[in-house]
């Protein structure tokens, strides 16, 4: 139970890829650390943007009729879900370390003077490939910015 008393780590995830992002959080959640995502909607996914914007609407024809299944489109949900399908969470530990898990648009005003940490192996600089952010492909697949 210390895990709950300690700080907990805040990323940036201003220009980090998606996948890598995911993974080193994912790692940080199951050794106890309680890690908190700023600026998700910044967050780049690599790829063509057509082609995973099709794999993506295809995806969400599934469900219809106000039964389910329930798809994401908020930045922030959409980075979640991204890091809990990188958790055992079947398990219990899984389900523990997604609860020490919180992810934000923007950055709260009391996180604005806490310094940030980086993740360097998750630039998306090094990128030779073509990419957009979660925020663009939030908005292409339905959500709605000032709605909420």
């Amino acid at each position: 139970m210390e895990t709950q008393a300690k700080q907990p780590v805040i990323v940036d995830a201003s220009g980090l890829i998606l996948g890598r992002l995911g993974s080193d959080v994912a790692k940080r959640l199951l050794k106890g650390e309680n890690v908190v995502i700023v600026n998700a909607e910044k967050a780049v996914i690599s790829g063509k943007r057509l082609s995973k914007l099709k794999v993506a609407r295809e995806f969400l024809e599934v469900g219809h009729y106000k039964q389910g299944p329930f798809h994401r489109r908020r930045p922030d949900q959409i980075v979640r879900r991204v890091i809990r399908g990188m958790l055992p969470w079947s398990r219990p530990k899984g389900k523990q370390a997604y609860r020490r898990l919180k992810v934000f648009i923007g950055v709260p005003e009391e996180m604005k003077d806490k310094g940030f940490q980086v993740i360097p192996h998750a630039n998306a600089q090094k990128l030779k490939c073509p990419y957009f952010t979660v925020g663009e492909f939030a908005k292409e697949i339905g959500w709605n910015v000032g709605g909420e």
